[in-house]
């Protein structure tokens, strides 16, 4: 949901003569006039099966995975599976109306089916969602910066707790990496080797899986007091709002006030529509069916990651758990050397997938303000910089990632996998080849219906728990 993006960003280079034949053409009019329609597989990919599976992946995989056993705690076990399955099976059949859409028309870019669909409104539109979605995204790398960066210099520096030092302050922290080293990426004139980042970040969470699983049979319940006295309130507040007087009790479904922040959570960890259709464009012997088959398995890996990594991180902490898992650990031991290195690794992933993510936005406000303007350094430089700004305020004022996973997940996410394509569906495909009342359309209907229905009810139910002063589990790291 994130440590991804790279996919269908940095390799476009091949296909910048497709994109602007595209834009020419007005992304491909219902009537071509006697031209031929340039289809998006008429360009011969030369990207393998498997590959393609390992970049969709790559894609889908994303911060939102360090806040799943967070989200179980507040499901329960049971209502936690049955929620997955149900986000992961809509995220494929989401993906079927983006690839019908776009083998109706021929091309392969998220912005261009709003074009096509409501001209350059749904263009604007669709970007604009992206954008919102990758400033999210960015946050919450950068919110995991702010979290764990300290913990890792205070077990540099052998300290069993934080002591209070400038050093240590995860605000300060968070502003000197990114003027130091996300900046000055961010002004590369091309992604050049970040790309590699999105294969680091999939090898680094398979990393933080192991750990995970590993340090479940290693973690005895309950945590020490000596450890649970360092965030007393923290987990004492959670555990009330989980009703969970035993700590050490697995639930099969509960509901409380952050429940609310389940589905957005799931929703926030499958999101990878944006890099479908550069993925299918690259994908070798390209067919809808192969690409669907690409779709599925990634889908299915992910969903596989994400429910082990749930699971075995709730029942290594149950109710104590918080809403970014990898720094629960530091109630355990902050000095130990497993999860330091996971730490490193996740950090480093983070810290140069920001700039991979920044990319896009860029392009998506140039594209959208001067569309026609040749490369300039001036907006180049500002653009970047404005919304590091953006993002920094947002990581340091926000309490919780959390409430970066809830919001964005409430807005963006059921916007880029429900809403979007279900609409998109309905106006590009013809009514010659599926009248309005079909099954297709009433069923890409009530799939755009259920997306807003999901995105009201989230934010409602988030800013309620907002308004109320409900608890700040995890809130002050």
């Amino acid at each position: 949901m994130e440590l991804q993006k790279m996919n269908g960003h940095c390799k476009n280079e091949g296909f910048d003569g497709l994109d602007a034949l595209a834009e020419h053409e007005e992304f491909l009019p219902h009537k071509s006039g006697g031209k031929k329609e340039i289809h998006f597989t008429d360009f011969e990919g030369k990207t393998s099966f498997g590959m393609s599976v390992f970049n969709l992946s790559n894609a889908i995989m994303g911060s939102g995975i360090l806040g799943l056993a967070f989200a179980m705690s507040n499901t329960g076990v049971i209502l936690f599976i049955i929620l997955l399955v149900f986000i992961a099976i809509l995220s494929a059949y989401s993906i079927h109306l983006l690839l019908k859409s776009a083998g109706v028309i021929g091309i392969r870019a998220y912005e261009q089916l709003g074009n096509r669909a409501f001209g350059t409104k749904g263009k604007i539109l669709a970007a604009f969602v992206i954008t919102v979605h990758n400033v999210g995204a960015m946050s919450s790398y950068l919110f995991i910066v702010k979290s764990e960066l300290p913990l890792v210099i205070q077990a540099f520096l052998g300290k069993q707790e934080n002591t209070g030092e400038w050093f240590l302050d995860g605000n300060y922290l968070v502003i000197i990496v990114s003027i130091v080293i996300i900046l000055p990426l961010a002004l590369m004139k091309q992604l050049g080797y970040l790309g590699y980042t999105s294969g680091f970040s999939l090898t680094c969470m398979v990393f933080f899986l192991i750990s995970v699983i590993y340090k479940k049979f290693n973690i005895t319940c309950p945590l020490e007091d000596r450890h649970q006295n360092a965030l007393p309130n923290d987990t004492d507040v959670h555990s009330d709002l989980n009703g969970t007087e035993h700590v050490c009790e697995a639930k099969l479904f509960t509901i409380n006030s952050q429940t609310a922040y389940t589905i957005p959570i799931l929703a926030f960890a499958f999101v990878c529509h944006p890099e479908v259709l550069p993925i299918y464009t690259e994908l070798r012997d390209a067919t809808k069916k192969r690409m669907q088959k690409v779709a599925n398995i990634s889908i299915l890996a992910m969903f596989t990651m994400y429910l082990l990594t749930a699971l075995f991180g709730y029942l290594t902490f149950f109710g104590a758990v918080e809403p970014e898992l990898l720094h629960t650990y530091s109630k355990v031991d902050a000095l130990d050397v497993l999860i330091l290195c996971v730490r490193l690794a996740v950090l480093v992933a983070v810290t140069l997938t920001v700039p991979v993510v920044l990319f896009p936005i860029r392009r998506a406000v140039l594209q959208t303000i001067w569309p026609d303007k040749p490369f300039h350094w001036a907006k180049h430089i500002g653009i970047a910089f404005g919304l590091i700004v953006i993002v920094n305020i947002l990581v340091i004022f926000v309490p919780s990632i959390r409430d970066i996973f809830g919001l964005i997940g409430a807005t963006s996410a059921p916007s880029l996998i429900f809403i979007l394509p279900g609409i998109f569906y309905l106006r590009i495909v013809p009514s010659e080849q599926e009248p309005l009342l079909s099954r297709p359309k009433i069923q890409a209907a009530c799939f755009a219906a259920l997306g807003f229905i999901f995105m009201v009810m989230s934010l409602s139910f988030i800013i309620i728990d907002w308004v109320t002063g409900q608890s700040r589990s995890g809130g002050g790291h």
